[in-house]
């Protein structure tokens, strides 16, 4: 009896833990503690937050030499759609009070990683992410999706032409509101609007080189906001 009253507890703990960990959708613990440090320090002037999924997780993995010696943080978590950035906008980027935030988001909401959505919705989320910003007094970098001519992980998607469509919102709307637009799709798609096999570890992640040439495009876009101050 006293063993199946302590397997019967062992099944219900699980079930709470799993539930726990469900509820966090948006991943918001992921940072938490590395966010309560940076607020009760003295974040450094023209201090960046890079606000993205794993392309932007992966800049640590695959050319880490970009961050060091900069006020860069990187809030990037893999997997992401821009509905969790947006869930968790407030804590990992508008409470650190950066002075910018760099966006790059929505290729896994074309991958429906968390369920179907229309490509207006996705540069809604966007647009909101860079409304928080502004209203909270951080200029915004709004960055293109790469190129990605199909999903390992969801194959069949067909991804470039909504690629193209979504970065066309999002580019009008940096246009429209004076924000910095970053083009990292021009300078990285080959003929069939796929990402250039040398610049990725895959379809739809850059590789180190991928990143050198996202840099110094972004580097320009940067510069372009803190002139504008």
């Amino acid at each position: 009896m006293k063993c199946l009253k302590f397997i019967t507890l062992i099944i219900f703990l699980s079930f709470i833990n799993q539930k726990a960990n469900a509820q966090d959708w948006a991943n918001l613990k992921k940072f938490q503690k590395e966010n309560y440090r940076l607020m009760n320090s003295a974040i450094k002037d023209n201090s960046v937050v890079f606000m993205g999924n794993s392309i932007t997780d992966g800049w640590l993995i695959y050319h880490p030499e970009y961050f060091k010696g900069k006020p860069y943080i990187n809030r990037g978590i893999s997997g992401q759609t821009t509905s969790q950035m947006l869930l968790r906008f407030k804590q990992d980027v508008v409470d650190l009070k950066p002075s910018v935030v760099v966006i790059l988001a929505g290729i896994n909401d074309i991958a429906q990683n968390t369920g179907p959505i229309s490509i207006d919705m996705i540069a809604e989320n966007i647009k909101s992410m860079a409304e928080l910003a502004k209203a909270n007094h951080i200029k915004v970098v709004l960055c293109s999706v790469l190129p990605a001519i199909d999903f390992s992980w969801r194959p069949g998607l067909e991804p470039a032409e909504k690629i193209i469509k979504l970065n066309s919102l999002i580019k009008s709307y940096a246009i429209l509101n004076n924000i910095v637009y970053v083009d990292y799709f021009s300078a990285m798609v080959d003929s069939s609007n796929g990402l250039k096999k040398d610049l990725g570890i895959d379809t739809v992640h850059p590789n180190k080189k991928g990143y050198l040439i996202m840099e110094p495009l972004l580097e320009q876009g940067l510069k372009k906001v803190f002139n504008k101050n």
